[in-house]
């Protein structure tokens, strides 16, 4: 969470202990709603709603499928 806050581009983040994000999102109302390119953007959750308020859903394809799951994997193991 720290690494996507320090983005300049970021507004905020935030977490969530639903199953689903769907209430966070609509609290938020975002202009924009990304996930991650595993996702298609009409299965995003609050993808509707997002579009319906006139915003925009993003589905941010991986880039050499680097993965920051890995990456602390790999940075506890050393």
């Amino acid at each position: 969470m720290a690494l996507v806050a320090a983005l300049g581009s970021v507004d905020a983040v935030t977490w969530f202990d639903d199953d689903t994000p769907a209430a966070l999102i609509e609290a938020l109302r975002p202009e924009v709603l990304a996930k991650g390119g595993d996702w298609p953007t009409e299965t995003i959750v609050g993808g509707k709603e997002t579009l319906a308020r006139g915003g925009r859903v993003v589905s941010i394809p991986f880039l050499h499928q680097r993965s920051s799951t890995a990456l602390l994997e790999k940075i506890r193991k050393s």
